[in-house]
C-alpha cells in the first residue's frame, strides 16, 4: 500500500510538472485566429533553427518559405519537390518542438506540373494555406486543384508591379474562383504603397485567409519593419477591424528587420499585441 501511494504521488507530480511546463500559445483575449510566425523573419537561419526560434517566442504555428536550408544535419532546402524521407524528418522535428507548419510561400509555380507538385507537397505536410501570386491565366487550374486537394490558396500582395498589389484587383480575381482561394493580406506592403491597410482589410472582408501582420516606419526612413505600435500601420485599428470581421484565419508575425537577432523585438511586438487584444476583449 505504501509503495502504491509513493507511485501515485510520483505520477501526479509528473503530470503536474508536464502541464506546468507546456509552452503557451500567445493568443490574447478572445481572438478567434491562430497566431503564427513567418520563417522569413529568421531567413538567415536553417529551418530547424527557425522552428526553435518560433518555440522560444511562444508561437506554435509556422509559415515556411521555399529555399531555406533544412538544417539538423539534413541536406537540401525546404521545397515542394523534397523527398518523402525529408518531409517525414521535418514533420518529426516539428512535432518534437510542438510547432505546426501552417503554410508555405510565397511560391508561384510556372507550369501545371509544378502546381500539382506544390499541392501534393501541401497535402503531405498537412498545410492549411499555400501562399502564392498565381498568374491570372492559372486561376482556373488552381481552383480545380484547391477543390481536389481541399487546400486553400492565399493570394499575396507584393507591391507594384505585382498583379495583386491593389485589393480591387484581388477581389476581381476572386469573383469566379474556388471558395478555397482567398487573400494573404500583407498590411506592410499596402502601407508602403500608400494605401490604408484598414480600408484594404474592409474591402476583402470574408475572403481573408491569412494576414502578414507588421508595423513599419515612415517612408522617409525606408518603411522598414518596426516593433508593433511604434510605426505607422495603426496596429490597434487593424486588430479591431479583424476582430469585428470575426476573422478566423492566420495572423502571421512577419518581422523582417534584424533577422539574426530579432526575438526581443518580436517579443515586444507580441506584448503590445496582447495589450491591444485585452482592450478589444
Amino acid at each position: 500500500m505504501k509503495k502504491l501511494s509513493i507511485l501515485l504521488l510520483a505520477i501526479l507530480f509528473a503530470v503536474g510538472y508536464t502541464a506546468c511546463n507546456q509552452p503557451e500559445q500567445k493568443k490574447a483575449g478572445s481572438a478567434p485566429w491562430d497566431l503564427a510566425v513567418i520563417a522569413w523573419s529568421f531567413r538567415e537561419f536553417t529551418f530547424f533553427e527557425t522552428v526553435d526560434k518560433a518555440k522560444e517566442a511562444g508561437i506554435h504555428f509556422l509559415g515556411a518559405f521555399p529555399g531555406q536550408p533544412i538544417g539538423g544535419g539534413i541536406e537540401g532546402k525546404m521545397e515542394a519537390g523534397m523527398s518523402e524521407e525529408k518531409r517525414k524528418l521535418v514533420l518529426d522535428y516539428l512535432a518534437k518542438q510542438d510547432v505546426k507548419l501552417i503554410d508555405f510561400g510565397v511560391y508561384t509555380p510556372d507550369s501545371p506540373e509544378g502546381w500539382r507538385e506544390l499541392f501534393a507537397f501541401a497535402k503531405a505536410m498537412d498545410l492549411r494555406n499555400i501562399v502564392s501570386e498565381p498568374h491570372p491565366d492559372d486561376l482556373e487550374l488552381v481552383s480545380r486543384l484547391c477543390e481536389e486537394y481541399q487546400i486553400q490558396v492565399a493570394i499575396h500582395n507584393h507591391p507594384s508591379p505585382s498583379h495583386y498589389a491593389h485589393p480591387d484587383t484581388l477581389l476581381a480575381a476572386l469573383e469566379n474562383s474556388s471558395k478555397y482561394i482567398g487573400a494573404c493580406a500583407d498590411v506592410g506592403h499596402w502601407t508602403r504603397s500608400g494605401m490604408d491597410p484598414i480600408e484594404c482589410l474592409k474591402k476583402l472582408e470574408g475572403r481573408i485567409f491569412e494576414v502578414h501582420f507588421k508595423d513599419i516606419t515612415t517612408p522617409a526612413t525606408g518603411g522598414v519593419d518596426t516593433i508593433w505600435g511604434t510605426g505607422i500601420c495603426n496596429i490597434d485599428g487593424m486588430l479591431k477591424e479583424l476582430h469585428q470581421q470575426k476573422f478566423t484565419g492566420i495572423l502571421a508575425v512577419e518581422y523582417e528587420t534584424n533577422p539574426r537577432n530579432n526575438l526581443t523585438e518580436i517579443g515586444q511586438s507580441l506584448g503590445y499585441y496582447n495589450q491591444v487584444m485585452e482592450k478589444i476583449k
